[in-house]
């Protein structure tokens, strides 16, 4: 890769972020492609994010992607935002237009193109969420229109009824679901919580619910805890990674208007997780 001049500057936005493979993973696209851009990580640090983005539009960067915590707070910030990410309620790309910076959701098109590669058709299924957060509201945002029933679970209810009630717009069979207890009747469960990023985090469900024809999906984007147990259960698995792969597939579209290489993208991601 050569930097010059006229390299147009891309990258991500949040709080930590030396842990990203999102950097290796569009370098290697561009300098594939022969495109003239580049990708950095910046860390943020907390009460920065204004700064930051002033930061793109006087810098002229060309856009970013924006991860935890700053996904909804960086909305205001804005001068735009496309339909899909003003219902989730998150803004995860941005792009900048000439001065005007507008803000994209690639998360959950990420996600359901994941599922897709899986050969997992969400399509009239019981689906039930753990987690009622920004990643939630990402996948709950496309699953509302495909599912059967739709469950939310999240140890604070006060997240979950006013997602139920958003996308209730969508399919009036969305629950706020009490307990756990649903997960036995459901086809596909997903963890969209933080639950398994550390080694001494507790699981977010037991493994004895679950049933070996069900999915288990883990939004974490490496085998989790989770993932693990499912799979000895019988239970067909996956986790993050292909949604982490995804949405930055649709992220790079929305900065340069091309399809990158997608298996190189994943090979990069994969070569990835093994050096840790």
């Amino acid at each position: 890769m050569s930097i010059n001049a006229g390299t147009k500057i891309t990258g991500l936005i949040g709080y930590p972020v030396e842990h990203s493979l999102s950097p290796d993973m569009h370098n290697a696209a561009f300098d594939h492609l022969g495109l003239n851009y580049c990708y950095i990580a910046m860390p943020v640090n907390p009460g920065g994010l204004p700064d930051a983005v002033k930061g793109i539009r006087a810098l002229n960067f060309h856009g970013c992607n924006v991860t935890v915590p700053y996904k909804q707070d960086v909305i205001p910030l804005l001068d735009e935002i496309d339909d899909e990410a003003g219902f989730i309620g998150a803004v995860n790309t941005i792009r900048n237009d000439s001065g005007l910076l507008k803000g994209f959701n690639t998360d959950g098109r990420g996600f359901m193109e994941s599922l897709k590669e899986a050969g997992v058709d969400p399509l009239g299924k019981d689906i039930f969420i753990i987690g009622a957060g920004g990643a939630a509201r990402a996948i709950g945002y496309y699953l509302a229109q495909r599912a059967l029933r739709l469950y939310i679970f999240d140890v604070d209810s006060g997240r979950s009824l006013p997602l139920v009630r958003d996308l209730k717009k969508l399919n009036g069979e969305v629950f706020v679901a009490e307990d756990r207890d649903s997960i036995r009747s459901s086809d596909i469960i997903i963890n969209a919580t933080p639950l398994g990023l550390k080694k001494e985090d507790p699981l977010p469900l037991q493994m004895d619910i679950l049933r070996r024809e069900q999915v288990v999906c883990d939004l974490i984007y490496w085998n989790t805890p989770l993932i693990r147990g499912a799979g000895e259960r019988g239970c067909k698995t996956l986790n993050g990674l292909g949604m982490l792969l995804w949405q930055g597939v649709f992220a790079f579209q929305i900065w340069t208007g091309v399809l990158p290489p997608v298996d190189l993208m994943r090979g990069i991601l994969v070569k990835g997780m093994e050096d840790r």
